[in-house]
């Protein structure tokens, strides 16, 4: 319905009920794809990890006459940028186009050098897509136990950034007028829409987490949202249900450039609460002309009118006359196909099924595919280890402390202890990821095995993770670090039964009490055995022969 067909009078829209209110909100989502240099020119990209050119904001460093328009620059396509393009839609169950081609879209704004960007019109690369996404629990987790959205995926296609406005002196001073910063204008981006199959708030999250995980795992991007390499802007309009049956849509609302998970939920709250109410003011329903953007404010928490949004026959898309047709060979797809890593939500079911890890655990272990990979590489190892070692000095094979290999369901609940608890514990203190604290998975399976072969104590394995994660301990044992450094469980009984004579004697009160029934006092002279012995002595054989000795 346009804005101006049937339009429902003021004082009835005024004092109408509104039933019920439908959410319909589907998503843009620009992805800026890691590739050394930009979309149609050789300059550096700023969405590259290993871009060195580090450029200070505003100074524009990043630019060459391809990406300034300068006569006669004439653009080159970037392999790469297409390579990233295919493995997204691939991963999003998308159709691949067999042939492509660049359009030119017309627009004229400070932060776009040429007047135009060159993007795909009518005939994107990745098409036809979908992607099924879980719920959230009470803890942020993916809830795979409380069934699956699926979200279609119309399109993906290629283009190049623009770059960026700042309304604000560098360090947040005050300026009268606008600064471009044209580092990001040619970088390449990767335009994700979705069908409006999304129905709140949570779903929309949900939707865009996934999404960033999957786009990081196949190494599309950094996904540092921050530094705007993902930007979600959510198309919100609402279905109202009308005493006596009628219902109206709302016009759209596109909410512009989210670069936080926050930002999406409170945007798309807000319009939902705010459209009804707009309704009965104008009167618009949704239809052509009506589409407006807005800006989040999110110190106020409310979305801010910025234009009516254009159709696409105001861009005035042509073909763009210095790029050919992209032909996409099947074969060049598969081998693509071929280098798509296991997705974040097949491993979470993987896991769940194979060593039962709940959605919390996994949670920890998804955000990074190299933590991910980490962990299963550590779960094999202790599932089929290395049984021997070779002694430099004699070339003998010895048996391995805690070598013996168990089943996966155990492995895998031995591992996450040592990366949910301790490798986890010191990647918090430092601020990286797990696989960034150093520790390798043979030294993680191998600091496993110990614990379930009560080899050495949780406080030990704490200090062993700490040394290995040092530098210099690179690759080194960790059965033969812990025996240097005295962490091993020491089960000679000679030993245990000195610290235990030398508790007894110094804590008559409590072995005293420990006679009377006080069972639980017993833990007390544990601790000081334990401390005698650096933690190293066996706390179950340490309680039995206290409770022995105070018994005669």
């Amino acid at each position: 319905m346009s804005k101006t067909a049937e339009a429902m009078p003021a004082d009835e829209r005024a004092s109408v009920t509104i039933e019920s209110v439908r959410p319909i909100i589907g998503m843009e989502i620009h992805v800026e794809l890691a590739t050394v240099s930009k979309m149609f020119a050789r300059a550096a990209s700023p969405a590259f990890a290993g871009c060195t050119a580090a450029p200070e904001p505003l100074a524009n460093t990043l630019l060459d006459p391809v990406v300034m328009a300068l006569p006669g620059a004439l653009p080159g396509l970037n392999r790469r940028a297409v390579e990233l393009s295919v493995l997204v839609g691939l991963a999003l169950n998308c159709s691949i186009a067999p042939e492509t081609k660049w359009d030119r879209k017309s627009y004229t704004y400070p932060d776009l050098p040429k007047g135009y960007q060159i993007s795909q019109y009518d005939l994107p690369l990745c098409y036809d897509g979908y992607l099924d996404v879980p719920g959230l629990g009470e803890k942020g987790a993916f809830d795979l136990e409380g069934g699956f959205s699926r979200v279609g995926i119309i399109r993906a296609h290629l283009e190049e950034d623009a770059g960026k406005l700042s309304h604000e002196a560098p360090g947040g001073g005050a300026i009268d007028g606008s600064l471009v910063d044209l580092n990001r204008a040619g970088t390449p981006l990767l335009e994700i829409v979705t069908q409006p199959d999304l129905a709140s708030a949570d779903e929309a999250v949900a939707f865009c987490r996934l999404l960033r995980m999957i786009c990081r795992f196949v190494g599309a991007t950094e996904g540092v949202m921050q530094k705007g390499h993902m930007r979600f802007e959510p198309n919100i309009n609402c279905e109202l249900t009308l005493a006596g049956g009628r219902t109206v849509r709302t016009p759209i609302t596109e909410v512009k450039n989210l670069n936080s998970f926050r930002a999406v939920s409170g945007a798309i709250e807000h319009e939902i609460a705010q459209q009804p109410g707009r309704w009965r003011e104008t009167g618009l329903e949704f239809g052509p002309g009506t589409k407006t953007t807005r800006g989040w404010d999110d110190n106020r928490g409310v979305t801010v009118i910025q234009r009516e949004k254009e159709d696409a026959h105001d861009y005035r898309y042509f073909p763009d006359p210095d790029l050919p047709t992209l032909v996409v060979e099947e074969a060049w797809v598969e081998e693509i196909r071929g280098s798509l890593p296991e997705l974040p939500l097949e491993r979470l079911v993987r896991w769940r099924e194979s060593i039962g890890l709940g959605a919390d655990e996994g949670a920890v272990l998804i955000e990074e595919r190299a933590d991910a990979e980490l962990f299963d590489a550590a779960v094999d190892e202790v599932v089929s280890p290395g049984s021997t070692t070779a002694d430099p000095d004699d070339g003998k094979k010895k048996k391995k402390k805690g070598a013996k290999g168990i089943g996966r369901e155990r492995a895998g609940k031995a591992v996450a202890n040592i990366v949910l608890q301790q490798v986890a514990r010191l990647a918090n203190e430092r601020g990286c990821s797990l696989a960034g604290v150093g520790l390798d998975a043979v030294q993680i399976a191998a600091i496993a095995r110990l614990r379930e072969a009560d080899d050495i104590s949780a406080a030990n394995a704490g200090k062993l993770v700490e040394q290995l994660a040092e530098p210099g301990y690179e690759g080194r044992d960790p059965a033969g670090v812990a025996e240097y450094e005295g962490w091993l469980i020491v089960r000679d009984e000679g030993a245990m039964q000195g610290w235990v004579d030398e508790v007894i004697a110094a804590n008559p009160e409590i072995v005293e009490q420990i006679r009377g029934g006080k069972q639980q006092a017993v833990g007390r002279l544990i601790g000081e055995v334990m401390g005698k012995s650096g933690g190293s002595a066996d706390a179950k054989a340490v309680r039995a022969m206290l409770i022995e000795r105070i018994g005669s």
